[in-house]
């Protein structure tokens, strides 16, 4: 007998309401909340029936043993698709979904307005000491105006890490100030560079020749570490290091280094290793750091985006479509064939590529 449309979730992120209209409206589509606490058995019992598992892409706020992980997925045996409530997706394995036959899918591109107005509103901030001012203000009044002069950002050059919805979005923005764009990536082209309106040059002249470094980047093998002192050490030091991306991209103590030695000018950092960062990280002491709490998405208009998104691409999976935004394409042959097998029929014709 086919498997029923059933999606089970802890929690999800953006607005419930929005993203459970969409699901009811299709009719046939089953959701359950679980909760952390739920005995094992209870537990177990909704994971057997589950083809969809709709979860947070904060690694901080799902329990390890939730995770889209081999032995997580062990206990889904109708485990079809992992969608994340917005882009980022480090909770999941994907080598392990993959080989399992299990669909990746994320909201990537739903949030990249509000992720890239915070990356431009950090970088004005920074080049204008709005944060410093502000402190000063409240403070006393040892200090005069011009202790706070800053710069424009019009007409400088931002090197962009990162070049998916997020980067493109921030490039359209920053070339409203005539900024210069510049972009690096070893897969990527110059010619797919330049419609996705940047120069590419090598990693290291991107460094040396940005007033603004902007990363957009998720974090994995390839980028974990890559901002460290070597990088720091190639930036102006009039630069600034802006980061909306994920904790592990930039070395936590090479940026410290970096500030205490005059090597860069500031930093606007909205990721972190552990969200929230303890009261006394030590990035959290510097005036010329702009630090908020992984909240550069979190907007009204983002989390309707989001919602929206990750229901119809649910609608999309259980009708048998190929999802617009797979992390792990690799997957569709198998993905096809245990799809049929568990829902009692074939995908769509036309998706199966």
């Amino acid at each position: 007998m086919a498997a029923r449309k059933h999606i089970v979730y802890f929690e999800i992120m953006g607005i419930v309401e929005e993203f459970k209209r969409i699901i009811a409206e299709q009719g046939d589509i089953e959701m359950t909340q679980l909760a952390y606490d739920m005995p094992d058995d209870a537990l177990q019992a909704q994971f057997d029936t589950a083809v969809g598992y709709q979860i947070r892409g904060n690694r901080t706020a799902l329990p390890e043993a939730f995770s889209g992980h081999r032995d997580f997925i062990a206990r889904c045996p109708n485990l079809l698709a992992i969608s994340t409530s917005g882009a980022g997706y480090e909770v999941i394995n994907v080598d392990d979904c993959t080989e399992a036959g299990v669909a990746v899918v994320n909201q990537a591109g739903t949030n990249a307005e509000g992720v890239a107005e915070h990356a431009l509103a950090q970088m004005m901030c920074l080049s204008r000491q709005m944060a410093q001012s502000d402190k000063a203000m409240r403070r006393d009044r040892n200090w005069v105006r011009r202790d706070f002069a800053g710069h424009n950002i019009s007409g400088k050059t931002v090197g962009i890490m990162g070049m998916g919805a997020i980067g493109q979005t921030l490039t359209k923005f920053c070339k409203a100030f005539g900024m210069r764009i510049l972009t690096s990536h070893p897969r990527l082209t110059a010619e797919e560079a330049a419609r996705r309106g940047a120069e590419l040059v090598p990693f290291d002249e991107l460094l040396a020749e940005s007033d603004f470094v902007a990363v957009a980047m998720p974090r994995n093998a390839e980028t974990e570490g890559m901002f460290d002192a070597r990088a720091f050490a190639l930036m102006k030091p009039t630069a600034f290091f802006v980061t909306v991306g994920r904790g592990g991209i930039h070395v936590d103590d090479d940026l410290v280094d970096a500030l205490e030695k005059g090597v860069i000018a500031g930093a606007g950092v909205d990721v972190w290793l552990v969200e929230p960062p303890a009261l006394d990280h030590p990035l959290l002491r510097f005036d010329n750091v702009l630090a908020t709490p992984h909240n550069a998405g979190m907007t009204w208009e983002n989390w309707l985006k989001m919602a929206q998104g990750s229901a119809t691409q649910w609608v999309q999976i259980l009708n048998g479509e190929r999802p617009p935004r797979l992390v792990n394409p690799e997957v569709w042959p198998h993905y096809a064939e245990r799809f049929e097998a568990i829902m009692g029929h074939p995908v769509q014709e036309g998706h199966a590529a």
